[in-house]
């Protein structure tokens, strides 16, 4: 085997470790973790029990992955922290395992965690999002793709972050935020759709003007959700992402406090 690793690491002899992996100095692995190759642990960086981490991630000074969860629901029963590839995940980020035997906390691919960032338990986080210094995200939170969270946010429990969602610094989120948007504030209100994003990504012109009907429709008129919704279905050429809208909007609605996670009372 190719060991990369610092005479001070600790490593459980139980995790699999894959040759090309770099471990630092100080670092801990704990048990029954796997880490593919390429991915490098700088100093301190603790990886505890149940966590796997997939190739080419960098793990920076002092984060901690793979804790147990903050839930008084948490029984000490095996759950994990599995995390993609070519992830970064900066200096004293925290991850913690799911709660509920055999529950995944799970990161998926080229995500920029920045310093300090806290992801909870039961997450789910997509691909290409990125999460700026001090957010904060509670338990069972779902964020899809190429989502972006400025700096001190705070994510309340059950939410849901749609694809290409911008959310400004230092906002409070307490309620699903759809695909497209842009959103700021305490509590975090959709303001405007994320132009910017959807040309980034490749959204043609004439769907993201569509797209932006809708937000009208939803956002800026006098007609309430389900009369925009019926508006919308019956005006403006379907797509996939006109679709993809719409269908979080009514998930969303199904769940209870504007959260699709949190399932209704009963």
């Amino acid at each position: 085997m190719n060991k990369c690793w610092h005479s001070t690491a600790i490593v459980d002899s139980t995790a699999e470790i894959e040759d090309g992996v770099e471990i630092g100095a100080y670092c801990t692995v704990g048990p029954r973790c796997r880490i593919a190759s390429g991915t490098r642990l700088y100093s301190h960086a603790q990886i505890l029990e149940n966590t796997q981490i997939g190739r080419n991630c960098q793990i920076f000074n002092g984060a901690l992955i793979g804790g147990p969860p903050q839930d008084y629901k948490f029984k000490g029963e095996t759950s994990y922290v599995i995390i993609g590839d070519d992830n970064i995940l900066r200096e004293y980020v925290t991850i913690h395992r799911a709660t509920g035997e055999g529950e995944v906390t799970r990161i998926g691919n080229n995500n920029m965690i920045m310093a300090y960032a806290h992801i909870g338990h039961n997450c789910e986080i997509a691909n290409s999002v990125t999460i700026a210094s001090y957010v904060g995200i509670s338990g069972h939170v779902t964020v899809e793709d190429h989502a972006n969270f400025g700096g001190i946010c705070g994510v309340h429990q059950n939410c849901t972050i749609g694809s290409l969602v911008m959310i400004g610094g230092m906002s409070g989120v307490t309620r699903d935020i759809p695909p497209y948007m842009l959103a700021e504030g305490r509590p975090a209100r959709v303001y405007d759709i994320n132009i910017r994003g959807l040309r980034r990504a490749g959204v043609p012109a004439k769907v993201r003007g569509e797209l932006r009907q809708a937000y009208k429709l939803l956002y800026r008129s006098n007609l309430n959700v389900s009369q925009a919704l019926d508006v919308i279905e019956e005006e403006i050429e379907h797509s996939p992402e006109l679709d993809r809208l719409t269908d979080f909007i009514r998930r969303t609605r199904e769940g209870f406090n504007g959260r699709a996670n949190n399932p209704p009372p009963i």
